[in-house]
């Protein structure tokens, strides 16, 4: 199975594109988001392990939603963060996701590291020890550096059963490329969109970078790169983080398009601002 979805859910600028605006009563973002995609990142969790009152009421909201899947961003202090960590730390985390593993709903664990975490012995020994911590979830890896493009690394991500994420962010130094590598059971497709000015600037907010909408020309090699890896996994995430005015919704939906040749249904709002579809008027 292929899932198409976003990175998070929860945008302001998305209120007149996304969701409605005004929302009516009782509107429920989640509830209504998982009617349109397969899956959701949830990415609040990189800065803190979810209360577990969180992940019950994030399992309700997408109660009628049977095919539907989460997966879960490891919190920073296993990625970003350095200081050794112990049972304290791991545990908060490990009971929000197995909650959503014992429910059926997680598809994966994201641990995303950033363009600064290069391939050295450090950073391998780091590696080893983290997916020691969550082996019994699925885990997927991001790394963003070159350094990592090697034969080895990937076998040794296959040896381990750790999928590996095939992500498209502007390709400036060394950026590892896009690809269609499948390392375990699980396979991963990452967009962050091609913001080249802003990608790299340290006073550009979150919506700056992210701020990408593909062309139907940028998809279509992605359409490709997912069906390769639906061949080899026996399922795939595919998750547009270009989020910034429901930009990944429009893409990704139209990548589902693209893969699988049947047009999904897009929200109204959405088609109002983007059109819809694989039409080229609308990209």
């Amino acid at each position: 199975m292929i899932y198409f979805g976003t990175a998070g859910w929860s945008y302001p600028d998305w209120e007149g594109i996304v969701y409605p605006k005004p929302r009516p009563k009782g509107f429920d973002p989640l509830e209504y988001l998982s009617g349109w995609v397969d899956t959701i990142e949830i990415n609040s969790s990189f800065y803190a392990p979810p209360p577990e009152k969180n992940c019950f009421s994030w399992l309700y909201r997408v109660k009628d939603r049977p095919d539907f899947a989460f997966t879960l961003k490891l919190w920073r202090r296993f990625t970003h963060e350095r200081e050794p960590y112990s049972a304290e730390d791991t545990e908060p985390f490990r009971r929000a996701a197995a909650i959503l593993a014992e429910a059926g709903r997680l598809g994966a664990i994201l641990a995303q590291f950033p363009m600064s975490f290069h391939n050295t012995p450090d950073n391998r020994a780091w590696l080893d020890r983290v997916f020691d911590t969550f082996s019994e979830f699925p885990l997927a890896l991001e790394v963003r550096h070159g350094s990592w493009n090697q034969e080895e690394f990937y076998a040794w991500l296959l040896e381990k059963g750790i999928g590996f994420v095939n992500i498209d962010q502007p390709l400036l130094g060394r950026a590892i490329r896009p690809s269609a590598r499948a390392t375990a059971a699980v396979g991963y497709v990452r967009l962050h969109g091609r913001n080249y000015e802003e990608w790299f600037k340290e006073e550009a907010g979150r919506d700056e970078r992210y701020n990408y909408l593909y062309s139907l020309a940028e998809l279509k090699p992605w359409a490709d790169k997912i069906q390769a890896l639906a061949g080899q996994c026996e399922e795939v995430f595919v998750v547009a983080n270009n989020h910034y005015k429901g930009q990944a919704l429009f893409n990704v939906l139209q990548l589902k398009e693209l893969v699988t040749g049947r047009k999904p249904p897009f929200p109204e709002f959405l088609v109002q601002v983007f059109g819809g579809g694989t039409d080229p008027s609308a990209a």
